[in-house]
């Protein structure tokens, strides 16, 4: 008999008009990996399109806030804006040159960001400083500018389990990312009807 925790009965709903991103963490790569795979097949199957699903990285699961934080903005930004190609302070060629600018990438406000990250529980309270920071930074975003932010900050006692909520385990549990995934989906499109007034 199937457990009762878990997301209940899977909901379809059509993300082919969606923008999704996805920002993980690469502490714990090989956990994190499978996630962010499981993530984005999940909102490829609901329909969102491969170049609508955007993946970023940084260091570690602390530095999630802030990235989500300024993905969402950056992809605001009006498309007339250009940015710089190359940057003097890096560049030794021509340093009096100034840097080439070229038209920004036509984007779309992203519907929904997936926050995926690892933290696995040591010896030292850092586990738990960094998972209450890392909660709350994602929970203010989403509240503060109104775009779903799907919390994948798997925060776990030993490695075992970390591999089995990304489906690489032993005991065949299955990978969380798919539900972060339909997660995003069903947000995104919620937020879409709210936003004009519309419940779904």
């Amino acid at each position: 008999m199937a457990g009762l925790k878990g997301p209940g009965l899977r909901q379809n709903y059509d993300g082919s008009g969606l923008r999704i991103a996805i920002v993980h963490a690469r502490w714990n790569a090989v956990i994190v990996d499978s996630l962010v795979a499981g993530a984005k097949k999940s909102l490829l199957s609901a329909g969102v399109s491969e170049e609508n699903i955007i993946i970023q990285n940084v260091p570690g699961s602390y530095e999630l806030p802030f990235a989500v934080q300024s993905i969402s903005a950056a992809s605001r930004i009006p498309i007339s804006t250009h940015f710089p190609t190359g940057d003097p302070f890096l560049s030794d060629t021509h340093p009096s040159q100034p840097p080439q600018l070229a038209p920004r990438i036509p984007t779309a406000p992203f519907d929904a960001v997936i926050a995926i990250g690892v933290l696995i529980k040591g010896e030292t309270m850092h586990f738990e400083y960094i998972a209450d920071a890392v909660t709350h930074g994602l929970m203010r975003i989403q509240l503060n500018n109104g775009v779903p932010v799907i919390f994948g900050l798997l925060t776990v006692l030993n490695e075992e389990q970390g591999l089995e909520r990304a489906g690489l385990g032993k005991h065949g549990q299955h990978n969380h990312g798919e539900d972060w995934g339909n997660a995003a989906v069903e947000l995104g499109l919620k937020q879409k009807g709210w936003s004009h007034g519309m419940l779904l």
